[in-house]
């Protein structure tokens, strides 16, 4: 387990919650003796790659948070360096709630996603949102999508930590049902073709 997803997720709270209920001694392990899992590895470089969305959270002045989901293209996240991601920030439905929390507090959170192979990775760390820097703009800009970028968030990772896949379901997106299905529509056309010319020829 992930030392940084420890010193972040494990509060005195949550110790004392575990202490009560009798985990703690097993996660202290788990913690001491655990990588430090505060970079993003190749491995997750090419998980957060094929993503179409995540969640991303944030926290407000009165101290509740905010999730927002957010979608585009696999790639639309962008892997910058192995502690830093970033994203495009389109006008949206102008609330601008993300902008406004990370105005006054950058810890943030992101949940990511991958229904298809049942996978889920957290990301613990502090966000920020930065306009009029088009060398930046143009980094995490995405390919034949012509909304304009109002600015870049960048994710400055802390903590790593990867779930197990129980209880995730599958899903597919409709692309890959499309790609799935095309050989047996394919196949019925054929078959259509072939009863057609049974039945003229009758």
């Amino acid at each position: 387990m992930p030392r940084k997803f420890g010193e972040i997720a494990f509060t005195p709270e949550v110790q004392a919650a575990q202490s009560e209920r009798g985990s703690r001694q097993t996660y202290e392990r788990y913690i001491a003796n655990g990588p430090a899992g505060d970079t993003i590895t190749p491995q997750i470089a090419e998980f957060i790659a094929r993503l179409d969305g995540f969640y991303l959270g944030t926290v407000s002045s009165n101290g509740y948070p905010y999730i927002q989901f957010r979608g585009g293209t696999p790639g639309f996240l962008k892997v910058l360096d192995e502690k830093t991601l970033g994203f495009a920030d389109f006008s949206g439905n102008v609330q601008y709630i993300t902008v406004g929390n990370l105005s006054g507090e950058a810890k943030a959170f992101m949940f990511l996603m991958d229904y298809r192979h049942r996978q889920r990775i957290k990301v613990w760390g502090k966000a920020e949102y930065i306009e009029g820097d088009s060398a930046l703009i143009e980094q995490v800009r995405v390919p034949n999508y012509k909304a304009e970028i109002e600015r870049v968030i960048l994710f400055h990772v802390e903590a790593v930590s990867e779930n197990c896949p129980q209880h995730i379901p599958i899903r597919y997106g409709v692309a890959e049902v499309e790609a799935m299905i095309a050989p047996l529509e394919a196949r019925i056309q054929d078959l259509e073709q072939q009863l057609g010319k049974a039945l003229s020829n009758g």
